[in-house]
């Protein structure tokens, strides 16, 4: 079966997530992908190199070169790769790849048709372009942390990583216009994607109320519609109660319709209808709600804990924890493509390469000797 990125031959020099998982896409997609590491790079490696590559499902299907970019015979072999290479993914702070050599502007004069990620937290340019960061941080400069908090009102950060994945995905869908580009023009092109620009998407509704009505939400303000709400158990149920007949259904289902015609109170009466839910929900436990709601045809859901969540029918169902067989960790469990093809669908092909695994492979296809592939290993430009 032909994959839908077949024939496309990426190189990836990104670490931590956001890269990573934007080349994972696209490796189970079909395309072949270059891990480009540092030879003893170990950042989140568990001691056992083996283990690590069965569950790191970022590094799936790729194969492996570790080459010491610091070495100009190390460079050169690169840009030997990259000159006929498709796409190019880095997550250096904003100057690091030209400093390395390895930049845009370098590639694109040997390989016009080059289309080349730069993904980074705040951009290629503006004011942040080089404050180094992470998720929680561009998640509050991005708005998202601001619009969350507890019932005081305090800002939470969020634990899910939007900025990382967000990022991750447009990177996907930035690469893929790119070379939709290419077919048209001939020309490959520099892509520039910012974590935190990636959060905004997220905020989308309240970005609209904003420009309309200047409106600002409240942190911690009680709704009845949209809230978490905990059960006699100890455990929570998640309430989306947005639509009118959605509301009507859920307070019939709660037992009480005489909080039907109250779904947008203000002021006190609001705090009464919340008083009244947070009590109603007290009275069974979180799936003896979940059941009652799900028969009212409403939209209120549990709240899954992580073993929970993984273990859920409707995911397992959609293929989103499959399990695959290693040679010495048994079945492994991993995350599931939810990008789902009917002709083309994403396949697994391979685990997570060790560091450098496929470097004397490499190597070899684009024409170096024996003799050659050591005397690199010698002079430490390659592992």
């Amino acid at each position: 079966m032909t994959l839908a990125l077949e024939g496309i031959k990426v190189l990836d020099l990104s670490r931590t997530v956001p890269g990573p998982f934007c080349t994972m896409v696209l490796a189970d997609m079909g395309a072949d992908v270059i891990k480009v590491e540092a030879p003893g790079y170990q950042m989140g490696m568990l001691p056992d190199q083996e283990k690590h590559a069965a569950y790191d499902y970022l590094s799936r299907n790729k194969r492996s070169i570790a080459l010491n970019l610091k070495s100009a015979e190390a460079r050169g072999i690169f840009l030997k790769l990259a000159g006929n290479a498709d796409v190019v993914m880095e997550a250096f702070r904003p100057g690091v790849a030209k400093r390395l050599g390895v930049d845009y502007d370098t590639i694109s004069q040997r390989n016009p048709g080059i289309v080349y990620c730069s993904l980074t937290g705040f951009g290629q340019d503006g004011p942040y372009r080089d404050l180094p960061g992470h998720d929680p941080n561009y998640t509050s400069i991005g708005g998202a942390v601001g619009l969350t908090g507890d019932q005081k009102g305090n800002p939470v950060i969020i634990r899910a990583a939007l900025g990382d994945i967000g990022s991750a995905l447009h990177a996907v869908i930035g690469i893929l216009c790119a070379l939709m580009a290419r077919e048209k023009t001939g020309k490959g092109q520099h892509v520039d994607i910012s974590m935190t620009d990636s959060v905004l998407p997220f905020l989308s509704v309240s970005l609209l109320r904003y420009f309309r009505d200047s409106f600002i939400p409240k942190r911690g303000w009680p709704s009845t519609a949209i809230n978490v709400w905990k059960t006699k158990d100890g455990k929570f149920v998640s309430t989306g109660l947005i639509e009118p007949y959605f509301w009507e259904r859920f307070c019939r289902a709660l037992g009480r319709d005489d909080l039907i015609p109250h779904q947008r109170a203000k002021g006190e009466k609001l705090r009464e209808v919340h008083a009244a839910i947070r009590e109603a929900f007290l009275t069974k436990t979180r799936d003896e709600w979940a059941q009652i709601m799900k028969n009212a045809d409403t939209c209120v859901s549990p709240v899954l804990e992580l073993d929970e969540v993984v273990n859920d029918p409707q995911l397992v169902s959609r293929d989103m924890f499959p399990r695959f067989e290693h040679p010495t960790e048994g079945k492994v469990r991993q995350l599931g493509m939810p990008i789902k093809l009917s002709d083309t669908p994403a396949r697994f092909k391979s685990f997570a390469p060790l560091i450098g695994q496929h470097t004397d492979e490499i190597l070899r296809d684009l024409g170096y000797t024996e003799q050659q592939i050591e005397e690199f290993r010698n002079a430490g430009a390659i592992k």
